[in-house]
């Protein structure tokens, strides 16, 4: 995924400015998705303001630009969500963790076991209050909440992760090993 098509996806649901597009990534996607901070944002706004793939719809106080998807951006957007990934790398330190496993001592993996299931729990509580706020928000005739999708993706994932850790703490401990 690029920061290009990252943007282009937020500026689809709506025009917006350089801060609440960062905002958007410290808030929702950083953890989970995408990470970008306004030093990434600001140069790829202009640079694909001067492609073509978006366009500058207001300018307020102290040079706020607020951005707005164009017809182009849209079909670059939509391109790029139909095509198989092509960049499938990802930066999992827990999953790095999980790789290294063998270099502790019993002990030390139960411990980052244990903390993998305590951090899960928390997430697991954290995503299901998300879920529940973004629950029939929405008109009923209009597209469905996508957010709600992403947010079901994120307890299921954390749901999928607590059931994994426990799993792996009950092998680690069972009298058998």
């Amino acid at each position: 995924m690029s920061l290009r098509h990252a943007l282009l996806g937020l500026l689809a649901e709506r025009a917006q400015s350089g801060y609440d597009l960062t905002k958007k990534f410290e808030l929702s996607m950083k953890r989970y998705a995408w990470h970008a901070s306004h030093s990434h944002i600001y140069p790829e706004l202009k640079r694909m303001a001067a492609e073509g793939l978006v366009e500058v719809v207001d300018e307020g106080l102290r040079g706020r630009r607020t951005y707005a998807i164009t017809g182009s951006g849209r079909t670059e957007l939509r391109n790029w969500m139909l095509s198989p990934p092509t960049n499938a790398v990802v930066r999992n330190e827990d999953a790095l963790r999980l790789f290294l496993l063998s270099s502790l001592d019993r002990p030390d993996a139960e411990h980052l076991l244990g903390r993998i299931i305590d951090t899960a729990e928390r997430e697991v509580a954290h995503m299901r209050e998300v879920v529940a706020d973004v629950e029939g928000i929405g008109d009923a005739d209009g597209p469905p909440l996508f957010g709600h999708f992403a947010a079901e993706f994120g307890l299921r994932y954390h749901l999928m992760e607590l059931d994994w850790a426990r799993w792996a703490l009950g092998r680690l401990t069972s009298p058998a090993r």
